[in-house]
C-alpha cells in the first residue's frame, strides 16, 4: 500500500500528514523519525475506522509546506492541495461521520480515565500556553477548539455541552449554509487558509494528537486494562505492529 503524504516541516521538525488517512498523522525530529512511526499510525487508523491492517507500504512524499511554526508542538497552518477540491454529498457525510465518531470516542477514552485530574509529566509551555497534562486539561483544550475551527471557515458554532454535541451542532449550523459542498477556500485568522475539507481533517488530528497524550498518560498511571482505547493506539507496554517493509518515495 502507498501512503500518500504532505510533508510540513521546520527545519527537519516534522510533522506527516497521511492525506488519504484523513487525520492521521505523525510527528518526529526528523523526517526519518515520522516515516518510521506512520507504520504504528496507520494500522491503529484502520483498526479504528474497522478496516483491514495493511504489511508493507511505501511512502509517497506528494506535498511539502517549509513553515516557520512551533511543528515540535505540533503547530500547523498547512492547506492540502486536495482539500481545496469541492465535496460530493456522499464525501461530506461520510467525512463528517467521521469527524463525529473521533469525537464520541474521544468522550469515550475520557469517561474511561479513574481521576481525571491526575497527570504522569512536568508543567511544559508551548505556543498555545502550558501543556495540558490532566484528562480534564487534554479534553477542555480539545473540546474548546470547535467554536474556533467553525469560525475561520465563517460558521457560528460553540464550545458549550460535551465535544460531541457541540461538534454535532457547528456540522448543523454549517449545512444550514446551501453552499458549504463548494469547498471555497477563506482566508481565516494568522494569515491561515481554510477550507471545510480541512476543518474536517483538522477535528481528526486534533483529536488524534490530545487522545494519544491522554492514553499514554492514563495507561501509565492507571494500567492498560483500566482504559478505554477506541482509537486502538498502542501503549508503551504494547509491541508495534510489525511491518515487513517500509519504502520512502519522493513524488511532488
Amino acid at each position: 500500500m502507498t501512503i500518500n503524504c504532505v510533508w510540513e516541516h521546520n527545519g527537519r521538525d516534522t510533522l506527516l500528514y497521511a492525506v488519504d488517512f484523513v487525520g492521521a498523522y505523525t510527528r518526529g525530529e526528523t523526517l526519518e523519525a515520522a516515516i518510521r512511526k506512520m507504520q504504528a499510525e496507520i494500522c491503529s487508523y484502520l483498526k479504528w475506522c474497522g478496516k483491514k491492517a495493511v504489511t508493507s507500504m511505501d511512502i509517497a512524499i506528494i506535498g511539502e509546506k517549509v513553515s516557520e511554526l512551533a511543528i515540535c508542538d505540533a503547530d500547523s497552518d498547512v492547506l492540502f492541495e486536495s482539500e481545496k477540491a469541492p465535496l460530493t454529498a456522499e464525501e461530506y457525510e461520510k467525512l463528517k461521520a467521521l469527524a463525529l465518531k473521533s469525537a464520541q470516542d474521544f468522550l469515550a477514552l475520557y469517561d474511561s480515565v479513574p481521576d481525571k485530574n491526575a497527570t504522569a509529566a512536568p508543567e511544559r509551555k508551548t505556543f498555545y500556553g502550558k501543556v495540558p497534562r490532566s484528562a480534564n486539561e487534554m479534553y477542555a483544550h480539545t473540546k474548546n477548539v470547535n467554536e474556533y475551527y467553525f469560525s475561520e471557515i465563517h460558521v457560528d458554532a460553540d464550545n458549550d455541552g460535551s465535544i460531541y454535541a457541540c461538534r454535532k451542532r457547528g456540522f448543523e449550523a454549517l449545512e444550514a449554509k446551501g453552499d458549504f459542498l463548494e469547498n471555497v477556500v477563506v482566508a481565516g485568522s494568522y494569515g491561515e487558509d481554510w477550507s471545510l475539507r480541512k476543518v474536517l481533517r483538522r477535528f481528526i488530528w486534533h483529536d488524534r494528537i490530545h487522545a494519544k497524550a491522554m492514553y499514554r498518560m492514563a495507561t501509565k498511571v492507571f494500567g492498560v486494562e483500566s482504559i478505554e482505547n477506541p482509537f486502538y493506539f498502542y501503549s508503551e507496554m504494547e509491541q508495534k505492529p510489525h511491518i515487513q517493509s517500509v519504502e520512502l518515495l519522493r513524488l511532488y
